[in-house]
């Protein structure tokens, strides 16, 4: 059994609603495993982000990002053509979350790398993909990636 103490999972979420980003930190919360959640509210803030990561500038890198379908300011597709084409980024897996997505989107993300989840209703649902944001940081540990330093 390791018992070494557990490197936080560094979870970034891109989406502009204040109430859905603190849904998301109870239940990772709840969860009991330590994690550290970064958050950029719109498009243009995400492809800041991979535009630093392409010049040099390093953020703490995430494990999974959280990308909300429906952003202002750039969509989430042309966010997630971005991530998935820079290379120290393009293997980190992104879950795109909307209430509704019609099958033609979802296959769309699909092809582009992407995962595709229904964004939660209710508590039982958020702690679900708590669990399931987790368990893909958890995955990604057992991995060495490009980027590793």
């Amino acid at each position: 059994m390791d018992t070494t103490p557990e490197k936080a999972a560094q979870i970034l979420i891109i989406d502009e609603n204040p109430d859905e980003v603190q849904e998301l930190r109870g239940a990772l919360t709840e969860c009991g495993e330590p994690y550290e959640l970064s958050v950029l509210e719109d498009g243009e803030a995400a492809l800041r982000f991979v535009a630093d990561h392409r010049s040099g500038v390093r953020h703490p890198e995430p494990c999974v990002i959280v990308l909300d379908l429906n952003l202002p300011r750039h969509d989430a597709l042309a966010v997630l053509a971005a991530i998935k084409a820079e290379p120290p980024l393009s293997h980190i897996r992104v879950v795109v979350v909307s209430p509704f997505a019609v099958p033609e989107t979802e296959a769309l993300l699909r092809a582009m790398g992407g995962l595709y989840r229904e964004w939660p209703r209710d508590l039982s649902s958020f702690l679900d993909m708590a669990v399931q944001l987790l368990a893909l940081c958890n995955t990604g540990r057992h991995r060495t990636t490009p980027s590793a330093a």
